[in-house]
């Protein structure tokens, strides 16, 4: 089953890029000369995804006027202004325009190298899971200083748990299938709580990404995702 949308997660208040978000929401600060918005929209029409859909919350009519600008792909905005509702219950508000299969993919991830949807389509063609995430290896989450996400046994992820690491990150791009949420609870909530059910399922995969991958959440991240696409330009 072919995903047939791809949702931006884009509703974050940035608190952490302060000042720089002070004026400006997050998603459209700028990487290599283009907003991280933009980079994550043309990853979705690299990918052969004709449809996002784009959550917004913090700054959000200045994101609406940025993507009036724009003829593909196909954008339907999710406002989120009046109760911000944390990545699993944005998806559950945005599923009438999801479809039975969506990727989701966070606004403030910059990668570098392969498109990161073109290995996550490729895996999941056929594969027998409710969702696949797109893992990178801790050595290559540049500027990561925490103690990692997952372990990997026969492509399904495991939590770290009590473990003092584990040896990859969660890279912010998945596949789900609508039906993961079918008993999702009301209101906000993380997908944390998706993802737990899928485990405990065995009903969640993941693949890992070759190439590096910035988490820019910080002043620190956005000078550090510059750096990685300038070198790679």
């Amino acid at each position: 089953m072919k995903p047939e949308a791809a949702m931006i997660l884009s509703a974050g208040m940035g608190t952490r890029m302060r000042p720089l978000t002070d004026h400006c929401p997050k998603p459209l600060l700028q990487v290599g000369g283009e907003s991280m918005l933009d980079r994550s929209l043309n990853h979705v029409i690299d990918a052969g995804i004709s449809r996002a859909i784009v959550n917004i919350h913090y700054l959000g009519g200045m994101i609406r006027h940025h993507l009036a600008g724009r003829t593909r792909p196909e954008i339907v905005i999710s406002d989120e202004t009046e109760l911000l509702l944390d990545t699993g219950g944005g998806i559950v508000k945005a599923l009438p325009h999801l479809g039975r299969c969506f990727v989701t993919i966070n606004s403030d991830a910059v990668w570098h190298g392969p498109n990161p949807l073109l290995p996550l389509l490729a895996s999941w063609d056929g594969i027998e899971a409710d969702a696949l995430m797109l893992l990178v290896p801790k050595d290559r989450a540049i500027g990561y200083t925490r103690a990692g996400d997952f372990f990997l046994d026969a492509g399904r992820p495991v939590r770290r748990g009590a473990a003092a690491t584990a040896p990859f990150v969660f890279t912010g791009a998945q596949v789900f299938r609508a039906d993961a949420f079918s008993d999702a609870p009301p209101g906000p909530f993380s997908t944390n709580i998706i993802w737990d059910q899928l485990i405990a399922n065995g009903r969640l995969f993941a693949v890992v990404y070759e190439g590096d991958w910035v988490d820019v959440g910080t002043p620190k991240g956005l000078s550090l995702a510059n750096e990685l696409v300038a070198e790679g330009a």
